[in-house]
Parts: C-alpha cells; sequence; structure tokens
C-alpha cells in the first residue's frame, strides 16, 4: 500500500498543492476541499501543529534596548540639521522580546519550510500596498493554535463530509481544525 496520494499530479505540483492548503488552513482555520485532499493535508497540518503544542512554551523572554525614530504629533519621524544634512532623531527604548531556545528555533524553521508566505490585506484599504501586512504563520501556530490544543493529544482536525461536487462528482469535505 502507498504511504501517500499522489493527487494526480507530478511531485512538485502535488507539495504546491499541499502547501498551499495547510497555509490557507492554518490561516483561516477551515478550507473546502476533495475528500482524497483533505486527509492529506490533514497529516501535514497535524504535523505542524503537534510540532508547536511540544515547543509552545520553549523561549525566555530578554530586555533589549533599540533605536526608535522619535515621531511628532503627526506621526511623521522628527529630523534635525547635523553638519548641513537633515538627520532623523532616535530615541532608545527597552523592549522586552521572545527568543526562542534552540529547539523552537529548529521547530520554527521546519514550519517555514512548509508555510508559504501571507499577505493580510484589509477590506477597507484595498489595493493600497501600504495598508496590507505580512503575517507570521509560525508566531500564530505558537501563540494562538498551539494553547487551544495543549490537552490534546493529536486530533487537531476534522473532516466534515458535504456532499458531491456538481462538475466532477468528486466528494468535497470541510476540514477544519477542532
Amino acid at each position: 500500500m502507498a504511504k501517500y496520494r499522489k493527487l494526480g499530479r507530478t511531485s512538485d505540483q502535488r507539495k504546491a498543492l499541499i502547501r498551499s492548503q495547510v497555509t490557507a488552513l492554518l490561516y483561516h482555520g477551515k478550507i473546502v476541499t476533495t475528500e482524497a485532499k483533505a486527509k492529506e493535508i490533514r497529516k501535514v497540518a497535524e504535523g505542524l501543529i503537534a510540532m508547536a503544542v511540544k515547543e509552545r512554551d520553549n523561549y525566555e523572554e530578554v530586555t533589549v534596548t533599540a533605536k526608535v525614530p522619535r515621531k511628532d504629533k503627526d506621526g511623521k519621524r522628527v529630523k534635525e540639521v547635523v553638519d548641513g544634512k537633515k538627520v532623523t532623531v532616535y530615541d532608545e527604548v527597552e523592549k522586552k522580546i521572545k527568543k526562542d531556545k534552540p529547539s523552537r528555533l529548529h521547530a520554527r524553521r521546519q514550519m517555514l519550510k512548509v508555510l508559504y508566505p501571507v499577505t493580510d490585506v484589509p477590506k477597507e484599504g484595498a489595493g493600497r500596498k501600504r495598508n496590507t501586512k505580512k503575517v507570521d504563520l509560525p508566531d500564530k501556530l505558537f501563540t494562538e493554535i498551539a494553547p487551544k490544543y495543549a490537552d490534546r493529544n493529536g486530533g487537531y482536525t476534522r473532516i466534515v463530509k458535504i456532499g458531491q461536487r456538481k462538475g466532477d462528482g468528486a466528494l468535497e469535505v470541510l476540514l477544519e481544525l477542532v
């Protein structure tokens, strides 16, 4: 018996399909797809969630000093003239950051091998590049998804059968995070 389904695609197309579907599942929480694809996507997604659950608390908080540009009341950077050139004025601020321990860093990099980068576009500012922001999916896995499943031993996804697709009669399912 085969260890995976080929889904009628070449290996690079199949890997790209699974990566994009897993990314969509973790970003949106649920997707509609065919049963065969859902079973393959489930394997990968549950592995990533299990990794996040295992490494969710494996970090240390560190205080660092950072240079932050000073801003005026309009939110623009304050500039001053030094030697005939305009230079931005910086303030030093102490920030607390999470520093991953080696095993969590490794898990984050393993997740980034599978997940595609996601850019969030708000509806009111659609079409404006300035309003978009990149979503850190591994961070979402560690901070939002993993704490939900901390007391669960697997079974992080659910497949609900919807019915047959009108065009080709393929069985469609809803794959969602439990």
